[in-house]
């Protein structure tokens, strides 16, 4: 008795679902010869077998068929093979002894109408053939999920490893699992996704997943089976100790990885919430030891991405002796925020605005980032970088970029980076004068003590380390020449938020002006786009005040996101996470705009700490260093989050 190999090949017209042929081909082991059988069924298929190969995405055409046919237009092919089982069909090849009896015919195939048509030889074996409708007819139901009703795992079916590095530590405990969590509970994970962390802690599998879960939290407005979604989220997370730099480490991790992948395509992805200086280990020791040997693997860093252009460049380097830049995600969360990526659309989409978005008509950019808290718990990590590597060279800087971009080509991320570039390259240098940089100190309101910078224990006391810094900057290329871009980042300030602020030109021989007094500044248009908190998008109009007489007001035209939509807005590390199991680099930055950005931002570091500027001293709780203020006056520009008519 021979052994074969038995496929149902189906071919099916996309107009006509009804389909013509069957081809049962019986497939020697190591056959090489073509030799096939054809009928026309003789009786009649259930659709849920038809639904069921349909759905089966697992199916792969045997080798020695592909000659047999073609593809077209109008038809395709579905192959399906069965096991000894009369209850079941499977997507992988299984083997089905052949009765005794049972002919080989050749049988010629040609082509005819764009898809494969053949000479029908007879059948010579009824056993056989009514043995098949056996089985095919046991074939009932879809009630059951395909994944439950004797489907084998599919070898080309994929899957996602989600490799945290740094797993105890705050950001990924209060970030990143929150975040993967919250991906699940929407259903944008694949749906073969295992979550593992990696530290040096010590721990087990149980106790991450109780830590874990202290910080996971439902969407506002969809609480329904929250715990259940939990429950299958944390089932799917583990854990692996080792440390960073060991190889050993890592080839354990990767067995492990291996058990749960079960053979199939495996894809992996590495988020680094490390410090900087063990990066190089953790991608060294996950690149050779760790790597996926099928599918593509990921890295995510974090920042910062060194503290001067030599010391990014050799990180990039370093990193590229492991990683090509396709593997390499550069994180910046505040690309990822809402009211950022919508820069694109507010400006590319809406033709009120593109017009308007040059020198012609903006008299100012400021870019302003606040913090109404110090350095509590990070003073030592802080000190290393102060607050214009932490904010502006990055989070900022980025901003600018998308802000001032010209139109990219497409949407493609290659094509906004780009952009990007041209922008970072257009700048010019930044000039000491046109720096200011505070520090925060101690401070007594109300009853209530607030520390100084260097009260924290883990800062020198005497250091010069700024916690407040603004800038003028200046694009040299036709759209912005002129225009001042101001970016003004501080902590231990009144107020905690992040904003874009657009300032219009004053209405040239302005027929009002009587009306309006002589503060001309209160009178400029002004498109704020709020970042955070409480997302918004609003534009300051002149309007006339209902009565007899004519006095003027200003009003706001305001998109407020909570009242405008009933959805939670996404947290950044949500998008961001997304986007890198998906390979979307649009919001990722490549290493030539690192560069570019290095580059703008280190003379002036360099020249901050070679003099050893003093910074300006500021109240804990301040609106920060008045030189900020006279800063602005020299542009010519008053700072849009100190007037009157704030929102708060």
């Amino acid at each position: 008795m021979k052994e074969h190999h038995f496929v149902l090949c189906m071919r099916v017209r996309k107009s006509n679902l009804p389909f013509g042929n069957i081809k049962v081909v019986p497939l020697p082991i190591n056959n090489t010869n073509n030799t096939c059988h054809f009928f026309q069924p003789p009786f009649s298929l259930s659709l849920s077998l038809l639904m069921a190969t349909l759905y089966s995405t697992q199916c792969r055409l045997h080798p020695s068929l592909q000659s047999s046919f073609s593809s077209s237009s109008s038809s395709f092919i579905q192959c399906v093979t069965f096991s000894s089982s009369p209850k079941r069909f499977v997507a992988a090849e299984s083997s089905l002894k052949s009765q005794p009896g049972s002919h080989h015919i050749p049988v010629q195939t040609h082509q005819h109408h764009g898809a494969a048509a053949a000479t029908v030889a007879p059948i010579e074996n009824d056993t056989f053939i009514e043995g098949l409708k056996s089985k095919l007819s046991s074939v009932t139901s879809l009630e059951e999920p395909l994944g439950e009703v004797g489907f084998e795992k599919d070898e080309n079916e994929s899957t996602v490893s989600i490799t945290v590095v740094g797993a105890s530590g705050d950001l990924a405990k209060k970030k990143i699992f929150p975040a993967l969590f919250a991906l699940h509970y929407e259903g944008c994970l694949p749906k073969n996704f295992t979550i593992y962390g990696y530290a040096r802690s010590k721990m087990t599998n149980a106790e991450l997943r109780n830590m874990v879960s202290k910080t996971l939290t439902c969407r506002i407005d969809k609480s329904e089976n929250c715990s259940e979604k939990m429950d299958e989220f944390l089932k799917r997370c583990f854990y692996h100790s080792g440390q960073y730099d060991s190889p050993e480490n890592f080839a354990a991790l990767d067995k492990k990885l291996k058990e749960h992948e079960g053979g199939r395509i495996s894809n992996r992805l590495y988020y680094l919430s490390i410090p900087p200086n063990i990066f190089i280990d953790a991608v060294k020791c996950a690149s050779l030891s760790a790597s996926s040997g099928n599918g593509w693997t990921r890295v995510i860093v974090e920042k910062p991405f060194g503290r001067d252009s030599d010391s990014s460049a050799a990180l990039t380097r370093s990193l590229k002796q492991y990683l090509t830049e396709d593997q390499i995600f550069r994180i910046d969360h505040y690309l990822g925020k809402e009211l950022v990526e919508n820069l694109s659309v507010l400006r590319f989409s809406n033709l009120i605005f593109e017009p308007l978005w040059s020198r012609q008509y903006i008299r100012n950019v400021q870019l302003i980032f606040s913090e109404d808290f110090g350095t509590e718990g990070r003073g030592g990590y802080f000190d290393n970088y102060g607050i214009i590597r932490d904010i502006m060279q990055n989070h900022l800087l980025q901003i600018l970029a998308l802000f001032a971009m010209e139109t990219p080509v497409s949407l493609d991320a290659e094509d906004i980076r780009n952009e990007k570039v041209k922008v970072l390259r257009s700048m010019r240098p930044i000039r000491l004068e046109d720096v200011v940089v505070g520090q925060y100190k101690g401070h007594t309101r109300g009853g209530v003590t607030y520390p100084a910078y260097t009260d924290d224990k883990t800062v020198p006391k005497d250091s010069l380390t700024p916690t407040f810094a603004a800038a003028a900057l200046f694009i040299d290329n036709a759209r912005w020449d002129g225009v001042p871009f101001l970016m003004k980042a501080g902590k231990a300030l009144h107020s905690k938020g992040a904003e874009i602020r657009v300032q219009f030109r004053h209405v040239p021989g302005n027929l009002y002006n009587r009306n309006i007094g002589s503060d001309l500044d209160r009178a400029t248009n002004e498109l704020v786009i709020r970042v955070q908190p409480d997302e918004a998008i609003y534009l300051k109009i002149n309007n006339k005040v209902p009565g007899l007489g004519m006095r003027l007001d200003r009003s706001k035209l305001n998109l407020h996101y909570a009242a405008r939509y009933s959805t939670e807005i996404p947290d950044a590390y949500e998008r961001l996470l997304l986007d890198a199991i998906e390979g979307e680099r649009r919001l990722f930055i490549r290493s030539d705009e690192l560069d570019a950005a290095w580059s703008l931002f280190t003379p002036v570091l360099n020249e901050l700490e070679e003099k050893h500027v003093i910074p300006e001293y500021y109240p804990y709780g301040s609106r920060g260093p008045v030189g900020a203020h006279y800063l602005a006056a020299k542009h010519k520009v008053r700072w849009g989050d100190l007037g009157l008519d704030v929102d708060q």
